[in-house]
């Protein structure tokens, strides 16, 4: 492959197309895009549609430090029918005909309001001894999980058949919360059982689907050598979560090459409040650097992720 792009750097929001895998969304974009460096943030399952935030160049640093930990989900299920996957792909373990009233599904789902523990489902890509939970639960092999603190910010079912046991929820849950699971938990709660039918992620890592672009467009964009109008600069996801630094011409030089800034050479004017704080270093030009955090107790500006 050609890297003709090699200088793209930054973020695109892709509306992900249900049957697609995350990675398959990645191997596809490095063909438009033709650059190889490309991640993204929040792993959907195949059968999910909406947002996956992809990062390309040198933007794939970010992947790992977004301060966005939140993301919402608009998910169909249905009650009273229990598969090993969670989800409405898996093999049925269970039905049962004695299905909740709306009243009932309500309360039950607002009870998972707030923290939580979350077991991992075994179709799941959390390492357990080196190997994905999925890799082993597709050999027959179940493990022995720890339960995961979570936190459930916003439920409501919006939809509920009292008859077909079918309905929609939306939900905003942290980061590694699994939706099939906690729609699989309401359900055993239940006493019914439940499994999820689709799932649309609506939010995550800052960006909502009106931002999204789907393949085709993107495809579309490429091709008409606009894709600068799509692609979005990689310190948005940071400029509202921390302040920026800039820095004088010589400074900004020290910096990229390497050197622990004192406050003062970094233009800090009150050590004592810029302790611990995290900021966003640009140079003269404002152009992005990276992340950094000032230590009073060194009087040092102290690099945590370069992105120039």
């Amino acid at each position: 492959m050609n890297n003709i792009n090699d200088n793209i750097c930054g973020i695109i929001p892709v509306n992900k197309p249900q049957g697609w895998t995350s990675f398959d969304v990645v191997a596809k974009l490095r063909g438009i895009l033709h650059i190889k460096k490309i991640g993204h943030s929040g792993t959907l399952d195949p059968m999910a549609t909406g947002v996956l935030p992809v990062f390309v160049g040198k933007a794939t640093r970010a992947c790992d430090m977004l301060p966005f930990d939140n993301k919402s989900y608009l998910a169909g299920f249905k009650m009273g029918v229990s598969t090993d996957t969670q989800d409405i792909t898996g093999e049925v373990l269970k039905t049962c005909d004695n299905l909740p009233s709306f009243e009932e599904i309500k309360e039950a789902a607002n009870s998972f309001l707030g923290d939580i523990m979350q077991l991992p489902p075994m179709y799941s890509a959390v390492k357990v001894d080196g190997k994905k939970l999925y890799q082993l639960a597709r050999q027959g092999k179940t493990v022995e999980r720890t339960p995961k603190p979570r936190r459930v910010e916003k439920i409501t079912v919006r939809e509920y058949n009292e008859t077909t046991g079918e309905g929609v929820l939306y939900t905003a849950v942290s980061k590694g919360t699994y939706v099939r699971t906690l729609i699989n938990d309401i359900g055993e709660k239940l006493g019914c059982g439940g499994c999820m039918t689709s799932l649309e992620r609506l939010s995550a890592a800052g960006f909502v689907k009106a931002q999204c672009y789907t393949l085709e467009q993107i495809q579309t964009f490429a091709d008409d050598g606009k894709l600068s109008q799509i692609i979005i600069p990689v310190q948005s996801v940071f400029s509202a979560h921390y302040d920026k630094l800039s820095l004088g011409e010589r400074a900004a030089a020290m910096y990229k090459n390497g050197v622990k800034l004192h406050g003062k050479q970094a233009g800090i004017k009150n050590a004592a409040l810029a302790d611990g704080v995290t900021f966003m270093v640009c140079d003269s030009e404002d152009n992005f650097l990276g992340l950094a955090k000032y230590s009073a107790e060194t009087d040092e500006l102290v690099s945590l992720r370069n992105f120039y």
